[in-house]
């Protein structure tokens, strides 16, 4: 998707994930292709070092065996969908795999999934973890996400955030869901609660979703100094009316009414 969108760089040296939930997978996957540092923020530690051991050994044979990416009869519910399927051979050129997958890089890998506490680690786990202070400025080339960034409260905070640890030119790249996570009979009812409602729909779980549409991430990411350069939405219709909605949603554009999910590219262009 990097590839396919404007000319983003699709061999980064630096890269942090939001949310990485049970496991760090995308982040052995991205040093097994090649990236030098990687660091997973959460705000409650799940992942464990056995499961994602099993993780990097099952992705270094998929790697070294050049197998296919899995596609929609495999995963169907996993976004975004990709035009090409085959494993990407032009990206992940003989020459770069060679030497990501050297055996004594390997081994740095695998021990730095036994040290992921460790500042000097290649591949840090911080949970729970702030904005403040946790990655340097300047010094990541891409920052991504996998249906997470609905569950976070503080978005302009984090999207500020974002855009000081990128370097000039980074970008980053975030899947996102809009749904209503099984609060409402509507996929998108959760928008005709009363901040009262909603209150006690979420009760004690204050991660369950933030209720932003698509056009308020767009928004913040503006605001804060990003360019759009890839997007793919996904739509649904819409059984609930404008009226029905609560009234901090009412004016939403026609089209956050329809927008299920979201892929969204984005570089680091303006000044916040």
């Amino acid at each position: 998707m990097c590839a396919a969108a404007n000319d983003l760089d699709t061999n980064p040296g630096a890269v942090a994930e939001f949310g990485p939930g049970d496991s760090i997978g995308i982040g052995i996957a991205a040093v097994l292709t090649g990236v030098e540092r990687y660091v997973a923020f959460d705000l409650v530690a799940h992942a464990n070092t056995p499961r994602n051991l099993a993780i990097f050994d099952g992705l270094v044979d998929l790697f070294l065996e050049q197998v296919d990416i899995p596609d929609a009869s495999e995963y169907p519910r996993v976004a975004p969908t990709l035009k090409d399927y085959r494993f990407p051979g032009h990206i992940l050129t003989p020459d770069r795999m060679r030497e990501a997958l050297d055996p004594a890089r390997l081994a740095y890998i695998r021990a730095s999934i036994q040290r992921t506490d460790q500042k000097d680690s290649m591949i840090q786990y911080r949970a729970p973890w702030s904005t403040s202070g946790a990655v340097e400025q300047e010094t990541l080339d891409l920052v991504y996400s996998q249906a997470t960034l609905e569950h976070v409260d503080g978005l302009p905070e984090v999207y500020r955030a974002m855009y000081q640890w990128l370097k000039p030119g980074g970008y980053m790249s975030h899947q996102i869901d809009f749904k209503c996570h099984n609060s409402a009979s509507e996929w998108n009812g959760h928008w005709t609660y009363s901040n009262l409602m909603w209150k006690l729909v979420r009760g004690k779980d204050v991660w369950l979703i933030n209720r932003l549409p698509y056009s308020a991430h767009v928004e913040l990411m503006e605001k804060a100094g990003f360019r759009i350069v890839g997007e793919q939405l996904v739509r649904r219709a819409s059984n609930v009316r404008r009226r029905q909605l609560a009234s901090k949603f009412r004016r939403i554009p026609d089209s956050d009414l329809t927008t299920t999910d979201a892929f969204v590219q984005a570089v680091k262009w303006g000044h916040s």
